[in-house]
């Protein structure tokens, strides 16, 4: 079958099937005019990798289970993803952690807003907006769901673990979250300015962003009635970027 007709008959986009060919997860044959063609076998793979993505296994792991899944017994199969679902949980456990923390700081520091006395003059350091640093006991400049020190978005694999249903959602989400944003290039970051109370549910949208592409890198800054969410990637990964967080049309 065409490209056309496997895109069609898998649910997965022609875009990412040629991109699973370049990563060696799907190989397909070619015609005397170049088309790619694919056995029937290859729907059938798709699920699998389809089922792998779901449980957050990156496209190493995937190609690596691959291999068990074509050539071992459906014993071996479940070994192995037993061990790779293990890590998963701890990674996630690990991840919630990090996010409650992070999440009970932004607490502190809007308890902190809210007990400031409401001025008539113009906003200036007598207001105490910065003393918001102070109320969060941590770093305003918060990298989601990871140390602020880590740099791992770097070494991550650029794909992402969604299902094309869900990155549908997973775009809506962010159009709805993010209409109104301001958007500059700030080097190599995409920074997206919003009002300060919208700053909770961007760091639960980048957590669950970054637990299906962890080559994106979020921080948010906090900078008195706004909040500023950067994001970042690496250079292969731009267009996505661009893509995920386009305006409304």
């Amino acid at each position: 079958m065409l490209i056309s007709e496997l895109a069609k008959r898998s649910g997965v986009p022609a875009t990412t099937l040629r991109f699973y060919e370049s990563a060696g997860l799907l190989r397909a044959g070619r015609t005397a005019s170049g088309y790619r063609v694919y056995g029937p076998e290859a729907v059938e793979r798709l699920a699998f990798i389809g089922a792998a993505k779901q449980l957050g296994l990156p496209l190493e792991e995937i190609a690596e289970l691959l291999g068990v899944w074509q050539e071992g017994a459906c014993a071996e199969v479940k070994a192995d993803l037993r061990l790779r679902i293990a890590a998963r949980i701890r990674e996630a456990e690990e991840h919630g952690a990090r996010l409650a923390e992070f999440t009970a700081s932004l607490r502190r520091a809007r308890q902190h807003l809210d007990e400031l006395p409401d001025r008539a003059g113009r906003c200036d350091p007598q207001c105490g907006f910065l003393d918001v640093r102070q109320a969060s006991t941590g770093p305003v400049d918060v990298a989601l769901g990871r140390p602020a020190a880590a740099e791992r978005w770097r070494d991550a694999p650029v794909t992402c673990s969604l299902s094309a249903d869900g990155l549908t959602e997973r775009g809506r989400a962010w159009r709805e979250l993010i209409g109104g944003a301001a958007r500059e290039q700030v080097g190599s970051r995409l920074r997206l300015t919003l009002p300060a109370g919208q700053a909770g549910a961007c760091a639960e949208l980048a957590a669950a962003e970054q637990e299906c592409c962890p080559f994106l890198d979020f921080r948010l800054l906090f900078d008195g009635p706004v909040v500023h969410l950067e994001v970042r990637a690496p250079a292969e990964a731009a267009g996505l970027i661009a893509e995920l967080f386009e305006p409304a049309p």
